[in-house]
């Protein structure tokens, strides 16, 4: 087995750290200092720079005018970005693209996703629900609204999400339309989103997929902010009406949409704590008492080496995750265990990070002028995000009661 990255992968790693290069995390206002968000917008220069270099359309399909590398490729950049704290929505612009590319309708995915490509356009997608501790597909129904041959059920006839173009809704109906009701709380970004991908159920139960605009009517957005200070929203719906097109019906596309979200977020995890561990190194390195650097004390040493263990459980079970999510095939379990295995690495791993990196700053870690606070509040915001360790180890046991191991 070849377990080293292709040359288009290892490309892209390169194309983003050059591009990442000239990041610094301090050039926004510290989430410690202020009341509300660190900033009304998105790093709109980097996401200039992110779609010149080309790393907007990586995951793109080539008619769709991108690269059409995979899931690893994209986690690959991710790691790179949260390195430097990148306030791009990256991660949840390429989900949702992919997304549409493989579930939803072909034609609404070559008019949006060349544009998603060349920075023109930015996509984001509500995971947390009405309060973040129930189903994200519970917080908003969808119901039919309006006539036309097939619109009965809704129900999408050929969406296998085998490949790209197998997502065409085909039983919703030239004509028909859908009403769209509820709130989905902690939208990344979404009062910068062009287009928020909501999950959302129908009469019957399934979860499907609701593409929305930001400016459709009906749609209103309360401000909220993240944990690490980023600007969120509560996106409500009130009667929201959406042409059929624009509704997933694909039976796995929520799935796989929150398997992609969740790896992308273990690669956020890996990225910030390979960059606070080297920051550690480097201050220990430094710092000294009694006459010698505190990297010299075995103290000190041990735990900086149960962190770098850590780190190394968080990149392999991301890897394994990717990799199942983008090979697709079967297994022992289905792909979502390895998803759970891997956030469950992340949560805990990314947070014992920062907090040994803390300890072994002593009180130069809480100065506001030094940067580790910043990636103590992001890390905690990833940490939580898409559920924290608890929940995706009660995952992992429903799972492996459903598929008992021989």
């Amino acid at each position: 087995m070849d377990f080293t990255f292709t040359e288009e992968q290892q490309a892209a790693t390169e194309a983003a750290r050059g591009v990442f290069s000239g990041v610094a995390p301090d050039t926004v206002p510290s989430p410690a200092l202020v009341p509300g968000a660190v900033a009304e917008d998105i790093d709109r220069p980097l996401w200039t720079a992110l779609a010149a270099g080309d790393l907007l359309s990586l995951v793109l399909a080539p008619q769709h005018g991108g690269a059409g590398l995979d899931l690893v490729a994209l986690c690959l950049v991710l790691r790179e970005s949260a390195k430097v704290l990148a306030r791009v929505p990256l991660l949840e612009t390429c989900a949702v693209a992919m997304a549409l590319q493989r579930y939803g309708d072909q034609g609404m995915a070559a008019e949006l996703l060349p544009d998603v490509g060349r920075g023109d356009l930015v996509l984001t997608v509500g995971a947390n629900g009405r309060t973040g501790h129930d189903p994200a597909e519970l917080a908003v129904t969808a119901r039919l609204d309006g006539a036309g041959d097939g619109a009965r059920d809704g129900s999408n006839k050929s969406g296998t999400g085998t490949g790209i173009g197998t997502g065409t809704d085909t039983g919703t109906g030239t004509g028909a339309s859908w009403v769209l009701d509820g709130v989905q709380s902690g939208v990344p970004w979404a009062q910068t989103a062009d287009w928020i991908a909501l999950p959302t159920h129908v009469g019957d139960g399934r979860a499907v997929l609701a593409l929305v605009r930001r400016d459709d009517d009906g749609v209103t957005i309360a401000e909220q902010v993240s944990t690490n200070g980023e600007r969120y929203g509560e996106v409500r719906l009130d009667t929201v009406r959406i042409e059929a097109r624009r509704l997933i019906h694909a039976p796995d596309a929520w799935e796989w949409l929150r398997s992609v979200l969740t790896t992308g977020t273990c690669a956020l995890a890996l990225g910030l704590g390979e960059a606070v561990l080297a920051m550690t190194s480097q201050y220990t390195g430094k710092r000294e008492q009694f006459g010698f650097p505190v990297a010299t004390f075995q103290a000190v040493a041990v735990q900086a080496a149960d962190r770098y263990i850590d780190l190394r459980a968080m990149e392999v079970t991301l890897w394994q995750a990717a990799w199942r999510i983008a090979a697709g095939g079967t297994g022992a379990l289905p792909p979502a265990g390895d998803v759970a295995v891997a956030k469950i690495w992340a949560s805990d791993g990314v947070r014992r990070v920062v907090q040994t990196a803390q300890h072994l700053h002593g009180g130069f870690g809480a100065d506001t002028d030094y940067p580790l606070h910043r990636f103590h509040a992001w890390a905690k915001q990833i940490e939580l995000s898409l559920g924290p360790a608890a929940a995706h180890e009660e995952a992992l046991g429903d799972l492996l009661a459903a598929h008992p191991l021989d």
